[in-house]
């Protein structure tokens, strides 16, 4: 077999090292004007704001990240708020109807999420309300009712252990949690007498 490897003209790229990325950046930074700074935020917030909203937090964040001095970093975000592309009410309340549409999750588990992206208190709680008992019920239970389709293999007691840790690993409640399995058990039994 022939090696082309053996003959080809090219050297492994080597690693760099985080260390001397650090530096580079480093060096860069100390090299740049206000202008720079300003005009480099300013890009940086428009890249995060290109792909999806985000929470002021997220942006200060990113900022942060590009060592961007922390007066350039206030400024912009203020800029980009007055201009109402930042508002972290819009972007809580857009980002709780959009999780809870997409995935089975409790506020419980949204409230978490909202916090890791700096969004807590008043704020949360406010875009948490949009979430009824009943909706996040109601999201439970179809979750179990679909889930124990695929388990009717299995012993009862090993579906409702099954059942339990899948909606509580999504921050159900207990009592959520019962009310979801009894609901699934039902649908089964409804299910089985239909096929007779």
């Amino acid at each position: 077999m022939v090696n082309y490897a053996e003959d080809a003209d090219f050297r492994p790229r080597k690693r760099k090292n985080p260390r001397e990325i650090a530096e580079r950046k480093a060096a860069r930074a100390a090299a740049r004007s206000a202008s720079d700074w300003r005009s480099l935020a300013r890009d940086v917030v428009y890249r995060r704001l290109a792909v999806r909203d985000r929470s002021v937090a997220e942006l200060r964040a990113s900022l942060e990240k590009e060592l961007v001095p922390e007066e350039f970093i206030s400024e912009t975000i203020q800029k980009f708020a007055d201009a109402n592309l930042v508002d972290d009410e819009r972007f809580a309340n857009g980002f709780v109807r959009a999780r809870f549409e997409s995935k089975v999750i409790s506020r419980k588990a949204l409230a978490h999420d909202l916090h890791k992206k700096g969004i807590v208190g008043e704020r949360a709680e406010e875009a948490l309300g949009q979430i009824s008992d009943e909706d996040e019920q109601e999201r439970a239970n179809a979750f179990a009712v679909r889930k124990i389709r695929s388990m009717a293999r299995f012993e009862p007691e090993v579906i409702k252990r099954r059942l339990f840790g899948a909606l509580a690993r999504r921050g159900f409640s207990p009592g959520q949690v019962m009310r979801a399995v009894e609901a699934a058990f039902e649908s089964l039994g409804s299910d089985q007498a239909d096929h007779r």
